[in-house]
């Protein structure tokens, strides 16, 4: 039998276990000034800044799990994070989204606090997610933070045909920042396109995981097909050689968004 001791222990376990909720964290980021979503010690990023302005408003110290992480400089249309907080505080997730907005800085804006399933993971339960690169052919005085601005004329026709030879691959070893740690280089690629948008080129890549600096590795190797640098042989000789080597040179990062992360349980 309990004691009186060990049974108060217990409602307050149950108690505190009925209140806990896990939220999603939609929010979107300017990367400029940032080094990359993940904290760093000493250095500027977007979970840190997100966590401390958090924990000022709720008045206790959230950690908050990142659906991935973005380099130094990259941008975020939409990103989500998971943390677990007590219901109680956000009875009104509007409000929330509000009064953080007001504290965060210009460059990282909370869309939405959703509420989910105790077990959903902002990481591991993303079925694909999408980027997209922009480059300006031309100069463009006000996107200089969001272009990379290249005046070449480009074949554009054949570096759509290498992107698409990039869904006959899963191993992209070739496009992989060296020594980042990666248990596996195996990505399933789902679409991969470049097409003109408001004056823009823009490089649209979707799949299930994507590598350390893997997408601005693939945008360089194919504008060197666009300079007509290297053949579409070559691009595929590059992919099967497995060595970062013979990839051509990563875009800068001001170009890139992560433009969407997808699940099964939110709607896109």
């Amino acid at each position: 039998m309990l004691t009186i001791q060990q049974c108060t222990i217990f409602d307050n376990i149950r108690y505190f276990c009925c209140i806990m909720g896990r939220y999603f964290l939609h929010l979107g980021y300017k990367g400029t000034r940032y080094f990359g979503w993940q904290e760093q010690p000493g250095q500027p990023t977007v979970q840190a800044t997100i966590e401390e302005n958090i924990a000022v408003l709720f008045r206790q110290k959230i950690k908050i799990t990142g659906c991935g992480r973005t380099d130094t400089g990259v941008h975020a249309r939409n990103f989500y994070a998971h943390f677990d907080i007590d219901e109680a505080i956000l009875a009104k997730p509007e409000v929330v989204v509000y009064k953080l907005n007001c504290l965060l800085p210009p460059d990282i804006k909370i869309i939405n606090i959703i509420p989910v399933d105790d077990n959903a993971h902002a990481r591991f339960d993303a079925t694909h997610r999408q980027y997209k690169y922009y480059i300006a052919p031309k100069k463009e005085v006000f996107l200089g933070d969001y272009a990379w601005q290249l005046f070449k004329n480009l074949d554009i026709e054949k570096m759509n045909k290498a992107a698409g030879l990039l869904l006959n691959y899963s191993d992209f070893t070739s496009f992989s920042k060296l020594h980042s740690g990666a248990k596996t280089n195996i990505c399933n690629i789902k679409n991969a396109r470049w097409y003109a948008e408001k004056g823009l080129l823009v490089f649209d890549i979707s799949a299930d995981r994507f590598l350390r600096n893997m997408v601005r590795a693939i945008v360089g190797t194919l504008v060197d097909i666009g300079k007509n640098k290297i053949g579409l042989n070559d691009f595929c000789r590059i992919i099967e050689n497995k060595d970062r080597q013979e990839a051509g040179t990563s875009v800068p990062a001001c170009g890139l968004f992560l433009e969407n992360v997808y699940y099964s349980y939110l709607k896109a």
